[in-house]
């Protein structure tokens, strides 16, 4: 009997161990409202989707100098909307702050549809 107790366990402890993946849950959009039908809402849901995709098409890689450079793309990519007016980068996840010339406040995460940025539907063209 406790000769099949070890197998046991270690078939246990490797199935107990995460996988540092913080990149794949976050990009899923599984049950949530499609981003084009999202942009569809307003100009300032828009922006964001545009935000969310620019961010997520930035996606190099889950190393920190990479995490680095897609965070710093996408904000400058937010920066240069006409409805935003401070955009601040999460420092542990993949997630941006923004905060709209309306007050409105919103946390985008990444969105890799493969749509560019600039083709989201409702963006204002004042840019």
């Amino acid at each position: 009997m406790l000769r099949g107790l070890g197998p046991v366990a270690l078939v246990l402890l490797l199935a107990g161990c995460p996988s540092y993946d913080r990149y794949s849950p976050i990009v899923d959009q599984t049950g949530l409202v499609p981003a084009d039908q999202f942009a569809r809402y307003g100009a300032e849901q828009a922006q964001s989707v545009a935000i969310a995709r620019a961010l997520g098409a930035s996606y190099t890689g889950p190393t920190a100098a990479e995490y680095a450079t897609q965070v710093t793309k996408a904000a400058a990519y937010a920066r240069t909307l006409p409805g935003v007016r401070t955009v601040v980068a999460d420092s542990t996840g993949y997630i941006l702050t923004v905060t709209f010339k309306s007050g409105w406040k919103k946390a985008i995460v990444p969105i890799n549809d493969g749509v560019p940025a600039d083709q989201t539907t409702g963006l204002p063209q004042g840019r």
